[in-house]
């Protein structure tokens, strides 16, 4: 900002490497893909899992006594005697009336949804985007039917995979941010020195995240309890260098810097949810 910027590495390039760095040790170490482990529609259940659903077919039970298929799906759980696999569970499931899907949509094929919405007048026909969820959801309960878990697991995945993206957006929206709390003083300040700041400020984030999920994954390890801790400390660090880089790059007070800090945190965590919300929606689009 005082124009000697030879001996600093560009804040482009800084922000590309340790982004780069970031999600290359995150993806690799820290993503919980270990912990996902799906299992496969013929492998048998636990007998935790088991009694879980026993207990549950024996609650629907009591409400619902006569039901046959409820019997016959009790029966073939509580036989021991033969493996109960996740397959059985789900097709027990859609037997007894249960259906086994995503969203609330009770159509079982994009033909028939086709069909009934041709059958409505046209102002009660849902819209574009209702139509690309409905059909959406068809996909999905048609192909995962018997193997939720995969279908979560993929979503999962899809949108551990937009993060990046996602952040990379959210980067000229927070100096915009910056740009509206700071409108008294933008001909001090322009567009892209609020970009530089929310830059360094992403690159220290990052940073600080590495270190957080490393000693996660040591507490993990060792549960000791103490290491938590240690983690809380440094996710309350990153907001006081957010709040202590303010006041050192704009040159404010401590009060008016404080005020101006709360106001951009609050307006970061509104921007940051909505982008979360349409990155979950476009990555359920397209997994």
């Amino acid at each position: 900002m005082a124009g000697r910027r030879a001996r600093y590495l560009h804040p482009i390039k800084m922000y590309v490497f340790t982004s780069a760095i970031f999600f290359l040790l995150f993806f690799s170490f820290f993503t919980p893909k270990g912990n996902l482990k799906v299992t496969p529609p013929n492998q048998s259940i636990s007998a935790k899992e088991r009694i879980v659903y026993i207990n549950k077919l024996q609650e629907k039970l009591t409400k619902d006594t006569g039901n046959v298929m409820l019997k016959e799906a009790l029966r073939v759980a509580k036989d021991t005697g033969n493996p109960f696999t996740q397959k059985d569970m789900y097709k027990a499931i859609e037997e007894e009336g249960g259906v086994i899907q995503f969203g609330s949509v009770n159509y079982k094929t994009m033909q028939e949804y086709d069909s009934l919405e041709a059958l409505l007048p046209a102002s009660e026909r849902d819209g574009w985007f209702m139509r690309r969820l409905t059909k959406k959801q068809i996909e999905v309960n048609n192909k995962y039917r018997h193997n939720p878990e995969e279908a979560w697991k993929k979503l999962g995945n899809n949108i551990l995979h937009k993060l990046p993206y996602m952040l990379f957006v959210s980067l000229p929206l927070f100096a915009l941010i910056l740009r509206f709390v700071y409108i008294r003083r933008r001909k001090q300040f322009y567009f892209a020195d609020h970009g530089v700041f929310t830059i360094h400020l992403y690159v220290f984030s990052f940073l600080l995240l590495l270190v957080v999920f490393a000693i996660a994954e040591l507490e993990n390890a060792v549960q000791t309890g103490v290491l938590q801790w240690l983690v809380l400390l440094l996710f309350l660090t990153l907001f006081f260098y957010l709040y202590k880089a303010m006041r050192n790059f704009y040159k404010q007070g401590r009060a008016k810097t404080f005020f101006k800090f709360l106001l951009v945190f609050i307006l970061s965590l509104v921007m940051m949810t909505v982008l979360f919300l349409f990155f979950v929606f476009f990555s359920a689009f397209t997994f």
